[in-house]
């Protein structure tokens, strides 16, 4: 294919679509049929994808507006940008500490309901105090996934002087070689609960995660704490944490994910959704997801999808097979013997799988390839397959 056609669902940062070269992609919010697609928060999930999807790329984290269940049985690679904003939610992370202990906002409404009156200042000195809030330094502060956006706000946290304690049962080796040396190990989320003075949420959203902070979590906690959430609403259970702000066992609630049950509520403090709100990260989510789709579309090559596994191998130039396939036994042998069936030389081949899914690359030398895709297609298991 000499052009790839790239729909854009949301507005793509400039610098990102500068990733993907004219002489090969044409990029337009109407374009069809789309090879790609690039979006932020659109929701695909009413989207009927054409079968000349191949991928789509999310400027974002989160990807709970894409089907991707759905996409993964037809072969379509969707990918996110892991890290791009995690500088900016973690600066958020910290300006909702001091929000939650400080009662800033509370004080900012008030001092704003005085307009009209006289003496303003002397009326300031005499009501502050029903503002008074505890400092942040030398608190224990709890820490929960410690992904890219955790680890930062562990660090960062650790340096202004919080006693942080970190869990995060699938840790990886990169995020734990990232995470300072004081921050410590907490033995579980029980043990954060009953602990901490302040909790910072830094997990996905998926079956198992959904609604985990409830009532049950709520009865554990330390009371008087402050709860933090900035990563997806649903999972804190919004009729319990309701509750339990107006029991006095949570002190504040903040969120980034409003909705009407937790509006003007003593104790709770809606952002609305300003996590990756930033240029810079707008910017760098747009880089990120750009590249992603350029390598997968010229290359085969997968960084960062959710549903296919990370699947790297330097292009030589030379053909390459690209073969989406189920997770199960046999396939990758039914794949190099149709290769070979040809009298097709495998120069490399990289097999990678991520659950059920996988996906392998075969880099062949110069041969008779005609044909071939369909005939790897007919292998059971495989669900899709390209010639680059």
């Amino acid at each position: 294919m000499d052009m790839y056609n790239i729909l854009t669902l949301n507005k793509i940062a400039a610098c990102g679509t500068d990733q993907l070269p004219a002489d090969k992609f044409r990029v337009s919010s109407d374009i069809e049929p789309p090879d790609a697609i690039l979006l932020r928060s659109a929701d695909m999930h009413s989207y009927g994808a054409p079968d000349s999807l191949l991928a789509v790329g999310r400027a974002g984290a989160g990807v709970n507006n894409i089907p991707v269940d759905k996409y993964s049985e037809r072969g379509i690679v969707v990918f996110n940008t892991p890290g791009a904003n995690a500088n900016a939610v973690k600066e958020l992370v910290i300006a909702a500490l001091l929000l939650s202990s400080r009662k800033i906002t509370m004080g900012i409404e008030w001092v704003q309901g005085l307009a009209g009156q006289t003496d303003v200042a002397k009326l300031v000195e005499s009501g502050k105090s029903q503002f008074v809030g505890p400092e942040i330094s030398g608190k224990k502060l709890g820490v929960i996934g410690l992904g890219a956006i955790g680890v930062l706000v562990a660090n960062a946290c650790h340096s202004l002087g919080m006693d942080v304690y970190g869990y995060d049962p699938f840790l990886s080796v990169d995020s734990a070689w990232r995470l300072s040396r004081g921050v410590h190990k907490a033995a579980g989320i029980d043990a954060i609960l009953t602990e901490c003075d302040y909790i910072s949420i830094h997990i996905p959203l998926n079956k198992d995660t959904k609604g985990m902070f409830n009532a049950d979590s709520f009865s554990k906690l330390k009371k008087g704490a402050h709860i933090l959430n900035f990563s997806r609403g649903e999972l804190v259970d919004n009729k319990a944490v309701k509750e339990a702000v107006q029991q006095g066992v949570i002190a504040c609630y903040v969120t980034d994910f409003p909705n009407e049950e937790l509006l003007g509520v003593e104790g709770i403090i809606p952002i609305p959704h300003l996590g990756a709100s930033t240029p810079e990260s707008e910017d760098n989510c747009a880089v990120m997801a750009a590249e992603e789709i350029r390598d997968y579309l010229l290359y085969g090559i997968i960084k960062n999808s959710v549903n296919y596994p990370d699947c790297d191998a330097p292009f030589t130039g030379r053909k390459r097979i690209c073969v989406h396939h189920k997770n199960i036994p046999n396939v990758v042998a039914r794949l190099t013997a149709e290769v070979a069936s040809r009298g097709v030389n495998i120069d490399n081949m990289l097999n990678r799988s991520k659950g059920v899914y996988a996906y392998t690359l075969i880099d062949v030398d110069d041969g008779e390839l005609s044909g071939a895709a369909e005939k790897l297609r007919a292998i059971e298991g495989v669900i899709r397959v390209r010639v680059i």
